[in-house]
């Protein structure tokens, strides 16, 4: 007790002094001059602060912690945004990590190592809680209350080291109060999807930014524009977002099945897509509208069958009223799925036949979310929405980042992204 007391100790000093960074190396010669080591048998615990999250076994190395399974590590931090910077490799063996963070918010892309080789990256994540500073909170539901699957709303950052035998040598981490942050606002197919085999767009956008930028994903299942205001989501984004910081808003497949006088895309939704756009002007932050992407729903001439009404209009309407950059996804969207075909799109969405998955006895048949390939495109056409749209968020982009062509999409057997432990066979709400 009295060592977690004093190791405990020594990272609340650490954290007070705001200009040092967190690091910590990992192996059993791990030890480098104010750094923490930690043993590959420290489990994270609130009193400690830090640690490895349960699970399988992670192995200790002269130099490193690897593994044959995904393992995670984790570090208690106040909400903010900060540089990780993460040291991959080891001695012994070659390594390809794949990383995430958080709820599987993708960061890096199998980063391969030699034997004897390390590779070091940065990029920066933005950790959150439902608290609002003026007071109240953000009304989580039952999706979103915590371990072992949503790791989004609590007071630690969360990394998931993924791949053929990822190794991690060490970890240093470091508050960025200038970061320019991307806010998302939107539904199921934004949002940070809890379990494998469904995924959110903004869940792999992440990947495509240099350090210096963070993606805070609001969007949540189910949600249409006016739970969003209800639940306080925009509130929380409003307390928080700064001159310069973007919000990227996606509204439209839960807002078309909302009922009432008056309630419909040209009032009640193009009213409230307003709103947002004035609250994250008053903070003198961006916004940025994208409109909802397409269902898969083809007719017999292979065509994308038109199934959200006049939202994507209406939002369109908003945009040129408003003079406000629009990301058009639902354009993109139908050029992607109908170069991809009635058939070939099954694996851009969640198609797959009973026990693909732990836990899942049933066939899942979903055209409305997308597994890792599908969000991976629509992100991809977020991307170049950015490139051709919001120019000065573009700089922000990673050098390797090429123009795409919805029309020409990435080969579906040559995407590689190794699924996360959290598995799944309940739909998202807003199916």
């Amino acid at each position: 007790m009295v060592l977690l007391f004093l190791m405990a100790l020594s990272i609340s000093i650490a954290r007070s002094e705001e200009s040092k960074a967190l690091l910590f190396t990992f192996g059993t010669n791990a030890a480098r001059a104010g750094s923490t080591v930690v043993p590959a048998n420290m489990i994270y615990s609130s009193e400690l602060g830090y640690g490895f999250e349960a699970g399988p076994p992670v192995m200790e190395l002269d130099d490193s912690v690897s593994s044959h399974q995904p393992f995670f590590f984790s570090v208690q931090l106040p909400e903010g945004n900060y540089n990780v910077t993460v040291t991959l490799g080891n001695k012994t063996s070659e390594s390809t990590t794949t990383v995430k963070a958080e709820t599987r918010r993708l960061l890096l892309e199998e980063v391969h190592t030699g034997k004897g080789q390390f590779e070091t990256r940065t990029f920066t994540v933005n950790v959150r809680t439902p608290a609002i500073p003026a007071g109240g909170a953000v009304k989580i539901n039952g999706r979103e209350t915590g371990p072992p699957l949503v790791l989004h709303w609590d007071d630690k950052l969360t990394l998931e080291f993924n791949n053929a035998q990822p190794s991690l040598a060490a970890v240093e981490i470091r508050k960025n109060d200038d970061a320019i942050t991307v806010y998302l606002a939107g539904d199921s197919t934004v949002t940070d999807q809890v379990a494998e085999p469904w995924n959110g767009w903004g869940q792999m956008l992440p990947r495509f930014f240099k350090p210096g930028a963070a993606i805070a994903n609001h969007a949540e299942s189910g949600l249409a524009l006016r739970s969003f205001l209800a639940s306080k989501r925009l509130d929380k984004i409003v307390s928080a977002i700064k001159a310069r910081d973007y919000l990227f808003i996606q509204f439209g497949h839960n807002d078309q099945k909302e009922k009432g006088e008056g309630v419909g895309a040209f009032t009640t939704y193009k009213r409230d897509l307003k709103l947002f756009v004035a609250q994250a002007r008053e903070k003198l932050a961006i916004p940025v509208l994208i409109t909802s992407m397409n269902r898969r729903r083809f007719d017999e001439q292979g065509r994308i069958v038109p199934t959200l009404g006049d939202y994507p209009e209406a939002m369109r309407q908003v945009a040129v009223e408003e003079q406000v950059a629009l990301i058009d996804l639902n354009v993109m969207s139908k050029d992607l799925f109908e170069t991809l075909g009635p058939d070939i799109s099954e694996k851009a969405f969640v198609h797959y036949p009973a026990n693909s998955f732990p836990g899942q006895p049933r066939e899942l048949r979903d055209d409305t979310h997308f597994n890792a390939y599908g969000s991976y495109e629509l992100a991809r056409c977020v991307v170049e929405g950015i490139r051709n749209k919001v120019p000065h968020l573009a700089k922000l982009l990673l050098d390797d980042v090429q123009a795409f062509d919805p029309r020409h999409p990435d080969s579906i057997g040559a995407f590689r992204l190794p699924a996360s432990p959290a598995k799944a066979s309940e739909e998202p709400a807003g199916n």
